[in-house]
């Protein structure tokens, strides 16, 4: 995955978790979060660069992808509001539902691909999700009154479905060749396109 996709979950789903928890114990990880977050808001990549760098300083074998995807299932309350919307009509209700059983489910890859007879269910289960995910993405825009707010969801729908496919070819390649990490790249691309529908709900459509 290249920066310009991953950046936008490294802050919340590692550092941010890793400075929320610290702070219980220190009350000056509270400050270095909030210059962490405006810094990552100014200069987006700044929290990928310093996590690559705590990884390599570490001597580190990991996956970034990876270890995104299996924090996706960690998600904290800051996540949980940042990618929720507080509508109260059902359709925006049970779109913040769906897109975080989406999240959720797609976490579990790392833990499942190894055996693919569960694998197989819980890709069943994600492609039903996806389904839900889209129903209720076209049931909140007839409630969306500004036009230009409604195309950019539709905008969004579209985009959505195109990572959806290239999950499910992603998938295929992974059946024919065996190679894990382009499977966890492709649920990070989905998780990504899955924020950007809950934030231009939050941000557009209340």
């Amino acid at each position: 995955m290249t920066t310009g996709d991953i950046h936008s979950l490294v802050y919340p789903l590692l550092l941010r978790p890793a400075l929320t928890q610290l702070a219980k114990s220190d009350p000056a990880a509270q400050s270095v979060r909030s210059a962490l977050k405006a810094a990552e808001s100014a200069s987006p990549g700044i929290a990928l660069e310093l996590a690559l760098a705590i990884i390599k300083k570490s001597e580190l074998n990991v996956s970034l992808d990876e270890a995104l995807l299996r924090l996706q299932g960690n998600n904290d309350e800051y996540e949980a509001y940042e990618f929720s919307t507080s509508r109260s009509e059902e359709p925006f209700v049970e779109l913040s539902k769906k897109t975080a059983q989406l999240k959720r489910i797609l976490s579990r890859i790392p833990d499942e691909i190894i055996d693919r007879k569960t694998f197989l269910e819980t890709i069943k289960e994600i492609a039903s999700t996806i389904k839900k995910v889209l129903d209720a993405v076209a049931a909140v825009s007839v409630l969306v009154a500004n036009p230009n707010a409604r195309s950019l969801l539709e905008q969004r729908k579209r985009e959505f479905v195109k990572y959806s496919k290239r999950f499910s070819t992603t998938l295929k390649e992974y059946f024919r060749d065996g190679l894990e990490s382009p499977v966890y790249t492709s649920a990070l691309y989905l998780i990504n396109q899955t924020n950007l529908i809950m934030t231009t709900v939050k941000d557009r459509c209340e």
